[in-house]
């Protein structure tokens, strides 16, 4: 569903990507690792359009989007929630997951000033599909909630939701656990876990490795811009290269 070839990123004189190239299959989850810095973060930034790569390219299911602005992949079906957690504010949990299928719409400006019809019928629409993405995301008990007034956990599992609403192909979580407690952890894991079954395709970028070799069936590890291993969870936790990047304190104390 997803290949990136040969993305180069450059920052001035720092080289953020450095060539790197990533085959996502359809249906997979997919998890991206690394020490800080690594550039995981700047990979998803050149998958879903919000930077462009100085050379390489990006194919969502066989077509070339490097050339597309962020807004129009995500009318292809490319939804990311964002590590910082980014709500509007004095808008309600369901009014905030509705925002994430108006990408969809097609009624102007002043369809919506005047209330005409097309614009309410979509109005309709987005809603329906805001409280589906809310029972997916086993938050429909808040809907009416400030969606501000919610702890971390809950506005991270907001942020999914408001992903879903847009009827996603592609799903791209940006560490979702950061900052998480114990039970929070587990709820969104839960919930990873279930959209995975559901046949959504995902990938994930996570400090926490634990929490990314739990859930992904293929890992890909950057370190320092470049790729240095790829493969499922067990090869990638006896990879000499990714326990010295990496894993080194973490196998010490196992």
């Amino acid at each position: 569903m997803l290949e990136t070839e040969s993305l180069t990123r450059r920052f001035g004189g720092v080289v953020a990507v450095n060539d790197v190239s990533v085959r996502v299959a359809q249906g997979e989850l997919h998890g991206i690792i690394g020490p800080n810095g690594a550039g995981k973060s700047t990979l998803f930034a050149l998958i879903t359009g919000h930077l462009r790569p100085n050379t390489g390219a990006v194919a969502f299911d066989g077509r070339r989007i490097e050339h597309l602005p962020a807004h129009e992949r995500a009318r292809l079906g490319i939804a990311i929630a964002f590590q910082s957690v980014r709500l509007f504010r004095g808008m309600s949990v369901l009014e905030n997951v509705m925002v994430g299928a108006q990408c969809s719409t097609h009624h102007g400006f002043l369809e919506a000033a005047l209330r005409l019809p097309r614009h309410r019928r979509e109005e309709r629409a987005i809603r329906e599909k805001a409280e589906a993405s809310l029972q997916r995301a086993g938050i429909t008990a808040h809907a009416g909630r400030s969606a501000q007034s919610l702890p971390l956990g809950l506005q991270r599992a907001v942020q999914v939701a408001r992903a879903l609403c847009g009827g996603p192909r592609l799903l791209l979580l940006d560490e979702p656990a950061s900052g998480l407690r114990g039970a929070e952890r587990e709820a969104l894991s839960g919930l990873i876990e279930q959209l995975r079954g559901e046949g959504l395709t995902v990938l994930l970028v996570e400090h926490d490795v634990a929490f990314v070799t739990r859930l992904a069936s293929r890992i890909t590890v950057m370190d320092r811009g470049r790729v240095i291993a790829e493969g499922p969870p067990a090869e990638i936790r006896r990879d000499p290269a990714v326990v010295a990047a990496y894993l080194g304190r973490e196998k010490a104390s196992a």
